[in-house]
């Protein structure tokens, strides 16, 4: 298989005229080309770094709701509507938020998962058959791990972790958790335990940026999903400065899991370049995730998505890179390819 245009090669995403070989689900050769290689836009697939899928049977639901209205375990709004769905129901709901995810050019999430091993299970269950790959941070207890791709705590506020923050090492399997969405207090708990990633981090202050950067603790941040809760933006910017950064999207319930709905979000309201927001969203994503490859070199699963650069969005554009974050959307989007379909 042979993809070309604009290729954004590499860990930096840097542009150029060219072709992607892939051969096997592997890509061999990232070449610049001598002739017109077309106006397509080659990218790494997006990878979505915080997800909480299972809110797909609420849609839109708690209007004028405080956070731990909506989301607390765990009688929050999204916690008793999760348990008044059947299994079939929600299996369904998520199904086509993932169809929706796929077809916007992710090629992978990572899901914090509620409802134990059956919530896990129900999450692969709604992913079969569609080309997105599911990372699953299960939740609930310590059997989860048997199934899932990790754990994901919902906040050092909410309970003692250190009992599943050593099964998961016991596992050998990485531990994620909320913290400083609220407020500050939580931050310094949820370092204590030496998690894998921390998502959030709204209130992180520089005390805090210090720590995460001596462990070298990445963070998701979910930019829109902070802004609908009334919790504030992220410092994005410090928070890049500290860290590896990558890009969620957060509850389905508040926010469509819409990759290019949060870039263009992050790059406009937050002081951080469209390079970085890109990365945020593509190789940064990955390597929280914990997928081999995420840029376009050879020797990485091909995880590729192709923009259609003569759609009537964006025929004519000149900086490929401002055109991904700021403008493309659903609609421009050619194809998604993965190591499973390549």
């Amino acid at each position: 298989m042979e993809l070309s245009g604009t290729v954004l090669r590499g860990p930096d995403l840097d542009p150029i005229q060219g072709r992607v070989v892939v051969e096997d689900g592997i890509i061999v050769a990232v070449e610049e080309t001598s002739t017109d290689p077309g106006e397509d836009i080659v990218l790494p697939a997006f990878v979505n770094a915080h997800t909480h899928v299972g809110d797909s049977v609420a849609k839109g639901a708690g209007r004028d709701l405080s956070l731990d209205e909506l989301v607390a375990p765990p009688d929050g709004l999204k916690h008793q509507l999760l348990r008044a769905a059947d299994e079939a129901e929600k299996i369904a709901a998520m199904h086509h938020s993932l169809e929706y995810m796929e077809r916007a050019g992710t090629g992978a999430f990572l899901d914090f998962r509620e409802g134990g091993v059956a919530g896990v299970e129900a999450l692969r269950e709604a992913a079969a058959g569609l080309d997105i790959e599911a990372v699953a941070f299960g939740r609930d207890d310590e059997a989860v791990l048997e199934v899932a791709d990790g754990f994901g705590a919902s906040g050092a506020r909410d309970a003692e972790f250190s009992a599943i923050r050593n099964a998961t090492r016991r596992a050998g399997k990485p531990f994620g958790i909320h913290a400083g969405e609220r407020d500050a207090t939580d931050v310094n708990p949820a370092l204590d335990l030496n998690p894998d990633h921390l998502v959030h981090m709204v209130h992180a202050t520089d005390l805090h940026l210090d720590r995460v950067a001596d462990a070298g603790v990445p963070i998701v941040a979910c930019p829109r999903s902070n802004l609908v809760t009334g919790v504030g933006l992220p410092p994005l910017a410090d928070l890049v400065d500290s860290t590896t950064v990558a890009l969620g999207t957060d509850n389905v319930m508040l926010n469509g899991p819409s990759m290019f709905r949060e870039m263009e979000f992050a790059t406009k309201c937050c002081d951080v370049s469209d390079e970085t927001v890109l990365r945020m969203a593509t190789v940064n994503g990955a390597a929280v995730a914990g997928l081999d490859g995420g840029a376009i070199e050879p020797g990485a699963p091909a995880r590729l998505l192709v923009l259609d650069g003569d759609s009537h969005n964006l025929v004519g554009y000149r900086d490929p890179v401002r055109a991904v974050v700021r403008r493309a959307g659903v609609a421009d989007v050619d194809r998604v390819v993965l190591p499973a379909n390549s």
